[in-house]
């Protein structure tokens, strides 16, 4: 089991004004979320996060802190697979899903390693992302024949493939990309998107 902790002010400005101020962590759980969730739980009225005993890890490294329990986000990439395959197969669904993690939740390394463990795309946020997609390829952490999805314009590999169908097809790939842009304005946020966009319309042009 791996725990990653890092240390973060918790308590909100607003909860400061009160003259009796709720200082347990299980006040601010409770104001805060329907409680008990799947990953809280309460015994002999010590705080659980995923089984984990929170009052051990508060003597050891203080308040306030942030806790990342890793193996949750593999559990709840599968969940959402699942949920996704039961919907497709009661609709009838014939095309296809590509769960996409959105970076901008967590770049952190740790969290990043751990979702693309589960051959997952991305959805990037800005150009920055591009840089942080580039170095995990490097390290073989990420797959370059995975998607990349620019977030920018809500533009996916779909629209771009629909545009690419939807008119007479140029045999240069940047009037071809002019063509798709108009169509969707893709790479008109950020441009962080720009590369991944040609290297798609050149695939299709060449394919």
């Amino acid at each position: 089991m791996t725990i990653r902790l890092s240390f973060i002010v918790i308590l909100p400005p607003d909860i400061l004004m009160f003259k009796t101020m709720r200082t347990k962590y299980i006040d601010l759980i409770s104001q805060t979320y329907d409680f008990p969730q799947e990953e809280f739980k309460v015994e002999e009225n010590n705080l659980y996060f995923n089984d984990v005993p929170l009052m051990d890890i508060i003597k050891q490294y203080g308040t306030p802190l942030k806790i990342t329990y890793l193996p949750r986000i593999s559990q709840n990439i599968q969940r959402a697979r699942r949920w996704f395959n039961v919907a497709i197969a009661k609709a009838d669904y014939q095309g296809e899903y590509h769960y996409c993690y959105c970076t901008k939740s967590s770049h952190f390394e740790f969290v990043m390693s751990e979702v693309l463990k589960n051959d997952v795309h991305l959805e990037t946020s800005s150009a920055f992302d591009i840089n942080l997609v580039e170095v995990l390829e490097e390290e073989g952490i990420f797959d370059k024949e995975n998607y990349i999805i620019c977030n920018c314009k809500k533009v996916t590999m779909a629209d771009i493939d629909n545009a690419l169908h939807s008119h007479t097809r140029l045999s240069d790939v940047e009037q071809e990309f002019k063509a798709v842009q108009e169509l969707t304005a893709c790479s008109t946020g950020c441009g962080g998107c720009h590369d991944k966009v040609l290297d798609i319309i050149s695939a299709n042009i060449s394919g």
